[in-house]
C-alpha cells in the first residue's frame, strides 16, 4: 500500500475580486476531465465557480505563477505570452531576451517581470511592444532585401 502525500497550502492568498481566500486545489477542481495531468494544482477563490479567479502553481514549491486572475485577466495574460512567444520564435531575441527588453522598457524590477503578475492594461502593452518589435524587424528585412535585390 502506498501512501499519498497531501499537498499543504503555502500560501495566503487572497481574490482581488472578492477578497475571499484562495485554496490550493487539484486543477481537476477547474478544468474536470481536462486537466492531463493529476499533478497540477492551481489556487482558487474560495468562492469558485461563481468568483471566476484562479492561477497555476509551480510543481516543485506550490508557489503560485502570480495572482489570482479572472476570465478576462487570463485572456489577457494568454495574449501576452503570445506576443512574446512570437517574438522568440521569429528569431529576434531568446526568451531571457525579450524579458530583459521588456523589463526595461517597462521600467519594472526583475521580480515583477512576470505575465502572471500582470494587470489587464500591462498585459496589452506588452503585446503592443511585441507586435511593434515584430514590424519594426519585418521592415528593416525587407529594407535590407530590396538592397540586395537593387545590388544584384
Amino acid at each position: 500500500m502506498t501512501k499519498t502525500k497531501k499537498k499543504k497550502q503555502t500560501e495566503k492568498l487572497y481574490c482581488p475580486y472578492c477578497g475571499r481566500m484562495a485554496v490550493l486545489r487539484p486543477a481537476k477542481h477547474v478544468y474536470g476531465s481536462q486537466n492531463l495531468d493529476p499533478g497540477n494544482y492551481l489556487y482558487v477563490c474560495s468562492g469558485y465557480p461563481s468568483c471566476d479567479s484562479y492561477i497555476g502553481v509551480h510543481k516543485k514549491t506550490m508557489r503560485p505563477m502570480g495572482t489570482l486572475a479572472n476570465g478576462d485577466l487570463r485572456h489577457k495574460r494568454i495574449e501576452a505570452h503570445r506576443a512574446l512567444n512570437q517574438v522568440v520564435n521569429s528569431g529576434i531575441m531568446t526568451k531571457k531576451g525579450i524579458y530583459i527588453w521588456l523589463q526595461n522598457r517597462f521600467g519594472l524590477r526583475e521580480k515583477d517581470m512576470h505575465i502572471g503578475k500582470f494587470s489587464e492594461s500591462r498585459c496589452e502593452e506588452t503585446a503592443r511592444e511585441c507586435k511593434a518589435l515584430l514590424e519594426q524587424h519585418t521592415k528593416r528585412k525587407q529594407t535590407v532585401s530590396n538592397k540586395t535585390d537593387l545590388a544584384a
